[in-house]
C-alpha cells in the first residue's frame, strides 16, 4: 500500500503534508482568511467544544456552518475539545469528572456544569460542518499512572465507538450523499506500548478514515516522545494520520519523517503575538532535521529598533517582502495591533515554506 498524498474533501482536496493552524473559536488570531490564503494555509483545525460556548454551534450552523461563517472555502478540521476538558480538569478537580459517558466540566468559575459525549462531540461537528472529525478521547499524561492509561484506553475505544454510531446516524438523518466528512480516531495509551497496541487494534476493528497521536507528544526536553513513533507503526501506510498538537519545527520534521501527514499547533501564532518570529539559516530543504536550520528572532530586542533589514531575507510574505525589522519592533513598542497581523504572517509563511520543503522532497522521491 501507497501513501496517501491528499485528502479528499468536500472544500477540496488537501495536500499532504499540511500544516492547520489553529483557528479555535473560529478564527486564527490577528488575520483574516484572505491573510491566511497568501500564506499558503490550505486548512484550518478549529474546536468544536469552544465554538459551541460562543458564538454556539446553532449559530454557525445558521450561517451554513463554518466555512460560511469565516469565509474560509477550504478543508476545516475540528477537534473534539476532549484535551481542553481533560487539561481543565487536571489542573483542578473542582473543574470536572471523567465518566464511563464523557465529560462533565465547568469552563469558568460560577458558570453551570456541562456535558462533553461522544454523541453531542460529533452532533457539533455536524453542525459546525467541518470536513474532518475526530472522536471524542479521554487524553492522558505520560506520567499519568498504569491505571490511568488503561481506563483511558477503555474510555477512547468506547467513545470512538459511540461516535461512529452517531456519525452514521447523521449521516442518514442528513440524506449525506457524495464526500462524506472524514472520520478520525484517536489512539490513546500513553508510553505503554502493550495499550497503545490494544487501542490501534480495537479502533482499527471499528474502522476510521484516519488517525491521530493521542496524549502528551513531547517530553521534558522538547523532544518527541517515544510513543509517537510508535504510534505511527499500527497505522496502515495507506490511511492518514494526524500529529496533534506538534508543531515545534524540529519536531514537526521528526513527525513527518516517522509518518504523519498532518499538524495541528498554536505555536506559530502564540509565538508571533510573543515577538518571538522565524528564520530559516538557510533556504529551507527537504534535508532540514535538527534545530540548526533555522533560529528565533526576538524582534522587541534593543538592537532590532536600528535594523534595516526584513525579518527573514529569504522570505516572501508580507511583511518581509515591505517592511523592515526596525519598523515591526516600532510597531510592537506602541502597541499597534498590525504588529500582530505582520509577525503572525511571517510565522505562518515560515511554517509552509517549510511543508512546501518537505513535500518537494518527498515527490522527488
Amino acid at each position: 500500500m501507497t501513501q496517501p498524498h491528499s485528502l479528499s474533501t468536500r472544500h477540496g482536496a488537501l495536500k499532504l503534508p499540511a500544516f492547520l493552524p489553529d483557528g479555535t473559536r473560529g478564527v486564527v488570531r490577528t488575520l483574516d482568511s484572505a491573510d491566511l490564503e497568501r500564506s499558503g494555509i490550505t486548512g484550518l483545525m478549529v474546536n468544536a467544544l469552544h465554538l459551541s460556548t460562543h458564538p454556539g454551534t446553532s449559530l454557525v450552523a445558521s450561517h451554513g456552518g463554518i466555512h460560511d461563517f469565516m469565509g474560509w472555502p477550504h478543508p476545516v478540521a475540528s477537534d473534539s475539545g476532549g484535551f481542553q476538558v481533560y487539561s481543565l480538569i487536571k489542573e483542578s478537580s473542582n473543574a470536572g469528572t471523567i465518566t464511563n459517558k464523557g465529560f462533565n466540566y465547568r469552563l469558568d468559575r460560577g458558570h453551570k456544569k456541562r456535558t462533553l459525549t461522544p454523541e453531542k462531540c460529533i452532533q457539533k461537528q455536524f453542525m459546525i460542518g467541518a470536513d474532518i472529525m475526530f472522536c471524542l478521547d479521554h487524553c492522558t499524561h505520560p506520567d499519568d499512572g498504569e491505571e490511568t492509561q488503561l481506563q483511558s484506553v477503555k474510555h477512547t475505544v468506547e467513545w470512538a465507538r459511540k461516535c461512529k454510531a452517531e456519525f452514521s446516524r447523521q449521516v442518514e438523518q442528513k440524506n449525506l450523499e457524495g464526500d462524506l466528512p472524514l472520520l478520525y480516531g484517536i489512539i490513546q495509551g500513553g508510553e505503554n506500548r502493550e495499550l497503545r497496541e490494544q487501542c490501534a487494534a480495537e479502533l482499527l476493528e471499528i474502522g476510521f478514515d484516519g488517525f491521530g497521536f493521542g496524549g502528551w507528544p513531547v517530553d521534558d526536553a522538547g523532544g518527541l516522545v517515544d510513543a509517537v513513533a510508535y504510534v505511527a507503526e499500527l497505522i496502515p501506510q495507506e490511511l492518514p494520520r494526524h500529529a496533534l498538537g506538534i508543531g515545534k519545527p524540529e519536531n514537526l520534521i521528526e513527525a513527518f519523517h516517522l509518518g504523519y501527514h498532518t499538524f495541528d499547533c498554536v505555536l506559530p501564532t502564540r509565538d508571533a503575538r510573543k515577538k518571538r518570529l522565524y528564520v530559516f539559516e538557510e533556504e529551507p530543504h527537504a534535508g532540514m532535521r535538527g534545530t540548526d536550520f533555522y533560529r528565533y528572532l526576538y524582534i522587541e530586542d534593543e538592537p532590532f529598533a536600528r535594523d534595516t533589514s526584513p525579518i527573514d531575507p529569504g522570505c516572501d510574505c508580507a511583511c518581509c517582502q515591505r517592511y523592515s525589522r526596525a519598523y515591526l519592533h516600532h510597531l510592537f513598542q506602541i502597541g499597534e495591533g498590525s504588529a500582530y497581523r505582520l509577525a503572525t504572517l511571517h510565522n505562518l509563511r515560515f511554517y509552509t515554506r517549510l511543508i512546501s520543503a518537505l513535500s518537494q522532497g518527498e515527490a522527488d522521491h
